[in-house]
Formats: C-alpha cells, structure tokens, sequence
C-alpha cells in the first residue's frame, strides 16, 4: 500500500479526519489514477468536515474519471446541494439515479433538492414511492409532509408529520416542521401546545426549547419568554441558542444586558455568522455607556464578518446599518447594488432597512424602485394579514364626535412626540376623541408620555403585544381614522396597518416616505413637501394649508438659551455643521458640503454627533473631506447625545443633508437662530428642509441646484448682518409663523381630518 494512502488510513481510524484529508489530497494530486474508493473516501471526509467547496472539486474530478460511479455522482450532488447550487445537483442526482434506479439514498436526496427548488409536486412523487416502499420510515413520512405543505396541502401534509413522529419520538425535524407551520400561519397558541407536546416526548431537547422561546417571543410577551428562558439557564448555561434568544429579547429594554448574553453566545460559536451578527446589531444601538466604544467595537467586528462574505439578507444589513453608520462608503459598495440590496430586504420582509436606502438615492429610476421595495413588502404583509383577517365589531352609538387614534410608540420624549405634542395642547374634546396606542419597551413612562395619556381617551401601552392582536384591539375601539406615526422604526408595527383596523387609515410624521400599504389611504404633508410627481407617492396626499409639522412649546422652550453674538466673531472662523444621522449622509453629498468649504477660506465643519466618539467615523469622514482637498483639522467633532442643542451656539450655518433632508435637526437649528441652507430634490423625503424654511421665512434658503446651494452657503457665510440678525429675531420669527402657531396648527390639522373622514369611505 502506497505510505500516503496507509498514513490517511491510520489517520481516519484514529479519528483525525482533517490529517487523512490532508493525506489524500497529496496523494491524488501527485498520482490522480487512483481507485473510485480512494476518491469516495476522500468525498465523504470533505462531506463531515463540512468543506463543502473542495467536495464539489473533488466530486467533479471523481465524475470525470468515474462517470458511471453512482455514489460518486450522489456524493457530488450533496456537495452541489450544500452550496445551493441546486440545478447542477439535480442533474447529478438524476444521472445517478438512472444509473442505480433503486437506490434509495440517491432518490432522497433528488427529492431534498427538489424541495430545495419549492417543486413540492415533484417532491410528493419522489418521496410518496419511497414511503409506500418503506411505510415504517420516519424520514420519508417527514418529507413526503413537506412536499405536501410546500404545495397547500395542510391537513395531508401534518397528518404525514404525525405519522413521522408516532414512528420515530425523537424525529426532531418533523416536530419542527410543524410548529413552524403553525407559528408561521400564527396559530401561536397550537405551535406552543405542539412545543410542549414535542417535549414530552424528548425532555430538555435544546432545538425544541429554542422553537418554544421562539413561538413565545411571537405572541409579543417578551417578559414570559425571558421567564422562560431564565428559569433553563442554570441547566444549560453553555447553551449558545439560549443565550442568542436572551440577547434578542431583553435588548429592547436592557440592551447592556442583552450584549452580555450576545457576547457569551458568539464566544460560545465562534464560527456561526448569525451569533457574530447578532452582537454587531447590539453593539450599534446601544446608547448606554460609552456609545462611541461601541459603534467601534461593532465596526471592528464587521470586519470578521465581511471577511466570510455573507449573502444572506439578515447580515447584509446589519452590515449595512453599521458601515453607513461609520461613513465607511468603500465597504459599503462592496455588500451590494442599491435594487439587488433593497429587493432583497423586502422579500424578507426587513420593512426597517429601507429607511436606509432614502439616503442613497441618484436617479429617478432609483426614486421609483425605491417605490416598489416598499410594495414587494407590503404585498407580503397584506397576505398574511388576509389570512386572519380582523373581527369587526358591530356599529358603534355615534354621538358626534370623531375617533380618532394615533399609532405610535414614540408618544414620550422622542421627536415624534415633540412634533405631536400641539394636537394634544389643543385637541377639540367637543369634536375628537383621542386613542393612542403604543408598544415601547421601556420600563416606565416619561413625563411627556403621561401627558400624552392624560389627554387621550384611552392610552393603551402595551409592550408585549403581537401584530395580529394589536391590529384586533384597535378595531374594538371602533375608530374613524387611524395615523400611524412610526412607520417602520423601532418599536412600530407598521404591518399593523395591514389589517385596516380602522375605515380610514393615514400615516404622517415618522416616516418620510410611503409605507407601501395598499391599506393606508392617505400621507399627511404640505403644500410645500408634496412631490410635484404624483407618482412617488402610493398613498392620497392629505395637505394641511401651511405646515405639515408644528414645534411643541415644552421642547422648543425659551429655556434653550442662544448665546449673544456669532460664532465666527469668537472664533475667528465661519463654522458650518450639522447634527443629523449619518443614514443621511453619502459622498455626493460630502462632495458639495466640502465645495462650500473650499470657497469659504479658514472655515470649518464641526459634526454634532454621538459618532463622533468612534475613531473609525472621524477617520472615514475626515478622508473624504481630505480627498476633496480639505485640510484635516478643519473637521471637528462634538460627541454628543440628547444634550445637543447648546452646540448649536457654536454653528454659524447648517448645512442640509440630501437627498434625505432634516426634519428634526433643521428645527432645532433653526430654533437656536441658526439658518440652514437646504437641497430640493423629486421625493417627499427631499423637500422636508425646504417646508420647514418656507414656514420659518426663509424660503430663498431652499434651492433646486446644488451649485445655488453653495452659492447660498457661500453668501450666508459672508453676510454677517444676515446671520446676526437671524441670531437675535429668528426664533421670534418662527413663533409668529406656522411652525409656531400651534392653535392654529392643530385647528387646521383637525378640521383636515374631519373633512377626510366625512368623505366616501376608502
């Protein structure tokens, strides 16, 4: 016997697969006219050492010497089938089978392929014949159930299931299959009770905990879950899945605890993507602590990621939060194109990632793919809201007063809730009745959520709540209109409005964008925010007559106090900044901002951000401001959160993000009588800066032309007088316009509804 061949013998009896594969890729690479047996061995060492990509190699080598070797050609389509190669698997495993017609290993794995393929007809007939060969076999019951649930057939398809688990208790994989059935049709309360059923049968089993955590975290209750959970950690404290499950249900409202368990997880699977993923989502949103350290511990953590080249949607944009959180624009061209991402992300039903991709716009076309991600999920969440649909309760008593609810779980001290604030101020108690619903995490109201409740109807806080029961108690209370005011930020359940809990639906605020639902009839805006294309909205624009948005007098308060004078006489310097996320920002945009700078000698830019405590984000900005020919040290940072405002004293011009413009940041710059010059571009999303400047008197501000933007910037910079008066007069200016007028606002806002409600029904 050959030494290499004997050495990868001694090597397989003794255990060490990675050594004999070693052995036999030297020997087949030195001398290839080996027996089929030396290469089956080595596909099936490749095949448990899960080295997928040199089994198909390998396999393709073997086929090519052996090509009527039937087990050569099955090893290679698993090989095929693991890298989701499935066409090419199934041309192999149908050549196999020809070759070995009853061989029932090569006719399972063509019918896993097949349903690979979502070919559940083909499927049922493989795996049919082989169940009628081999009835007792747990394995083609399951499967032959899959093939029947992959085409409708549910009651055939579970009857199968349960045939596989009354043949085999501890056939896991069927257990599953129809829990996960049922949680995905949301019979939650059957997937749990087939959970504990599963159980039963096989104690303690880690994957059957982790599918019931799972149906748990489903129904809404997040606390009963962790209960859950907490209550198995002593038995199963090296339980990657367990703590993952923890991580994800405690980081709403203990984030640094659930970063803990994340940590632990990803420690405990050094090599499983999803463990590594979940503590990068964690790290980036975690406000608490050192926010800067955690952005860059994040950061240095996608670096391991993007090294195993993820495709999946999940990771890509987790990736692409954090790289655009970072300004790291070359990472980020590297995930993906902006319809391949964003198609991508709708089909799995990630709602939240398109926000992001508001910022990244360039073209027309783009403007209306943008659109039709926003459909491809809605169209998903409008089936399955079909599917349970809502019970209509009978006709309500009608006593001449509007319903009217507002859907939002940013109804406390967040800026949605700063800009709401005037329609509970003055809400009309003799016309509207006010019912607010909200799903916040956190463990306690804030003072302006208790005021929100003080002055509604009804207040329903309910944190652990699903989407199909949220959607039920807000048809019970039989509104006349419904506005969501999150869309699809955190906490929201924007599909909620899937389900049309009430007659009429709108949406307005949170959002800057269409939702997609074919459900929410109208968008809230103005005359001035209204695209001109009627198209690049789905939803009926409701205008109010002046301003879409009014500033709430317990936030913008006299108490922020504008320090005397212009920055630029104390400093010496123009200083244009700008506090707005950096979801808004991109390199086009960065090219212009730096174009303004180049004209404007000696001036700097300062970025009021938290980001700023992250090394990674101060460098990345800073090349791009160097590589337009801006010296470093004119950036600066002022790292910050919540506490904001008096930087703003330090500002001389703000400068407007686009394509994405400022809603909040342009408020409160200029709140702090600081001007800012803004970009209007086709979309809603565009032209938020360019209201807020019309309604403040400052339209001439707001251009359609990049290169007036930096005309206009320029000049602002140069116009002392101009500055220094809207220093000292702005904020008096803004009180007495629309966006101060808060009586009138919500007159207008609420005289806009009744007329919406009093027209024919959607």
């Amino acid at each position: 016997m050959d030494e290499r061949l004997a050495a990868a013998d001694a090597a397989l009896k003794a255990g060490r697969g990675d050594e004999a594969i070693l052995r036999l890729t030297e020997l087949l690479e030195a001398e290839p006219a080996q027996p089929a047996q030396v290469y089956r061995a080595l596909l099936m060492q490749l095949y448990r050492a899960g080295r997928q990509e040199e089994g198909v190699r390998w396999g393709e080598a073997a086929a090519g010497r052996f090509a009527r070797d039937a087990d050569i050609l099955n090893m290679l389509g698993v090989s095929y089938r693991r890298r989701a190669r499935f066409p090419e698997a199934l041309a192999t495993f149908d050549q196999a089978a020809k070759l070995s017609p009853g061989n029932p290993a090569i006719q399972s794995n063509r019918g896993n392929v097949l349903l690979d393929m979502d070919d559940g007809v083909r499927a049922e007939a493989v795996f049919a014949k082989l169940a009628r060969a081999e009835p007792r076999n747990s394995d083609y019951q399951r499967q032959l159930g899959r093939a029947l649930l992959q085409q409708g057939k549910t009651a055939a398809a579970m009857t199968r299931l349960r045939q596989a688990v009354a043949l085999k208790k501890d056939q896991i994989e069927a257990w599953l299959d129809m829990i996960g059935y049922e949680n995905e049709m949301h019979h939650l309360a059957e997937a749990e009770a087939l959970a504990d059923k599963a159980l039963a049968a096989n104690p303690d089993h880690p994957r059957l905990l982790d599918a019931k955590a799972t149906v748990i975290r489903r129904t809404g209750a997040k606390r009963r879950c962790e209960a859950f959970l907490l209550d198995l950690l002593p038995r199963f404290q090296d339980a990657a899945w367990l703590h993952a499950q923890l991580g994800a249900i405690v980081t709403d409202y203990d984030p640094e605890r659930a970063a803990t368990h994340l940590r632990r997880a990803a420690a405990l699977e050094p090599d499983n993507i999803d463990r590594l993923m979940a503590v990068i989502e964690c790290l980036e949103r975690l406000r608490k602590g050192d926010e800067g350290a955690n952005i860059e511990e994040a950061y240095q953590l996608a670096g391991r990621a993007l090294a195993l080249k993820p495709t999946e949607p999940g990771p890509l944009k987790i990736l692409n939060e954090l790289l655009i959180r970072v300004c790291a624009f070359d990472e980020l061209e590297k995930l993906g194109d902006f319809k391949s991402l964003g198609r991508a992300w709708a089909n799995s039903n990630r709602h939240t990632a398109l926000l992001k991709q508001l910022g990244q716009v360039r073209t027309l076309d783009d403007r209306y793919e943008l659109l039709e991600q926003h459909r491809i999920w809605a169209r998903q969440v409008e089936t399955t809201a079909a599917r349970h649909p809502v019970r209509r309760p009978p006709p309500r008593a009608r006593d001449g007063k509007i319903r009217l609810g507002f859907m939002s779980s940013d109804l406390r001290r967040h800026p949605v809730g700063y800009f709401a604030l005037p329609l509970f101020e003055h809400v009309d108690p003799e016309r509207f009745e006010i019912f607010c619903y909200s799903f916040y995490q956190g463990e306690h109201a804030d003072m302006m959520q208790e005021y929100f409740a003080s002055k509604s109807a009804a207040y329903r806080w309910q944190p652990d709540i699903n989407t199909p029961a949220a959607a039920q108690l807000i048809a019970d209370d039989q509104l006349d209109i419904l506005i969501e005011l999150g869309g699809s930020t955190h906490m929201n359940k924007l599909d909620v409005m899937a389900y049309r809990p009430a007659p009429k639906q709108a949406s307005w605020l949170g959002y800057p964008h269409s939702a997609g639902l074919s459900t929410i009839d109208y968008l809230i805006c103005d005359p001035h925010n209204a695209p001109p294309r009627r198209d690049l909205l789905i939803e009926e624009p409701l205008l109010m007559p002046k301003s879409w948005i009014a500033l709430g007098r317990m936030v913008f308060s006299d108490s922020l106090t504008i320090t005397p004078g212009l920055p630029g006489d104390r400093n010496g310097r123009i200083t244009f900044g700008t506090a707005n996320n950096p979801h808004k920002y991109n390199r086009a945009m960065l090219d212009v901002w730096s174009q303004v700078m180049r004209e404007t000698p000696e001036s700097q830019f300062m970025f009021i951000r938290p980001e700023g405590g992250s090394a990674s984000f101060r460098r990345n900005l800073i090349a791009e401001f160097v590589r337009n020919g801006i010296a470093p040290e004119r950036i600066v940072f002022s790292t910050v959160r919540g506490a904001h405002m008096p930087f703003y004293n330090e500002v001389d011009v703000s400068l407007d993000t686009f394509p994405l413009t400022g809603g909040t940041t342009t408020t409160e710059a200029l709140w702090m009588g600081v001007p800012v010059v803004s970009l209007i571009g086709e979309a809603f999303y565009e032209r938020l800066g360019a209201s807020i400047l019309a309604n403040s008197g400052l339209a001439d501000l707001a251009t359609e032309d990049k290169a007036e933007f930096v005309r206009l910037a320029v000049n602002l910079a140069a116009d002392r007088d101009r500055r220094l008066a809207l220093r000292e007069n702005l904020r008096e200016q803004i009180k007495s316009g629309p966006l101060g007028q808060t009586k009138q606002f919500a007159r207008d806002f609420y005289d806009m509804i009744a007329r919406a409600v009093a027209e024919a029904p959607a």
